[in-house]
């Protein structure tokens, strides 16, 4: 007990001092920048320290997948508050967030979240919160993506939940292709309700992009969802 107890110590230490360390450098290059890209490589750096302080290896496959300079709309399954960082390293993509506004309250974080052009949705609000967020997408930078958790929350167990229709939704309406990715091993790591992590590997798993285009939306979700789930079930 002690031990799990230092451990989400440590972990919550990271995260704060980091936070105050990169708050006004992420802020003010978010500031300074017309793109946002300086803020997202602050972020990178936040992501290398947090995983490399609690012993987290990255090993990604299918980053072939992945075509320079062309926008996606990145769909990837969620479970552990290890995901974004994990992503922010293994994808090697410029991308914004599509998050829930509840972050946006964070003192200090949710600040370099809006700062950075991330997008912030009130989920309350249904169709209104997505038109909103397809307006977002159509405003961002030449070659920058955006990154939905299509499950809408972290799972406890690790298991995929129900998609929600949101960004396949916006993959279709904008014309952008859908970036299937499979997160493995970070349940494992720092399960949903536990602040304590176990160290080891995660696996980021990039599959071939999927044209939203000509497909209707429940034919996208059930093509995705099949990807990411098989993925996951062969467990890296």
């Amino acid at each position: 007990m002690l031990f799990r107890i230092l451990k989400a110590t440590w972990i919550l230490f990271w995260a704060v001092l980091l936070t105050l360390i990169l708050f006004l450098p992420i802020v003010i290059a978010a500031l300074a920048g017309k793109r946002g890209d300086a803020a997202f490589h602050g972020t990178q750096i936040y992501a290398w320290i947090i995983l490399k302080v609690c012993g987290i290896r990255l090993r990604v496959t299918g980053k072939e997948h992945i075509q320079s300079g062309q926008r996606y709309v990145i769909l990837s399954n969620h479970a552990s508050y290890f995901d974004p960082p994990a992503l922010v390293l293994a994808l090697g993509l410029q991308y914004r967030w599509v998050i829930k506004k509840e972050l946006r309250k964070v003192p200090l974080f949710g600040l370099a979240l809006e700062a950075s052009r991330n997008l912030f949705i009130d989920r309350s609000k249904g169709a209104d919160a997505l038109e909103s967020i397809k307006q977002g997408v159509a405003q961002l930078p030449d070659g920058t993506s955006i990154l939905l958790f299509p499950e809408g929350t972290r799972s406890w167990d690790g298991k995929l939940l129900p998609f929600k229709r949101g960004g396949f939704v916006i993959a279709r309406d904008g014309g952008l292709p859908i970036l299937p990715v499979t997160i493995v091993g970070s349940h494992e790591r720092l399960p949903k309700g536990h602040a304590a992590f176990t160290s080891g590997e995660i696996h980021i798993v990039i599959h071939p992009p999927v044209s939203a285009s000509d497909k209707p939306v429940e034919v996208l979700m059930d093509e995705v969802r099949a990807t990411i789930a098989g993925a996951l079930e062969q467990k890296g």
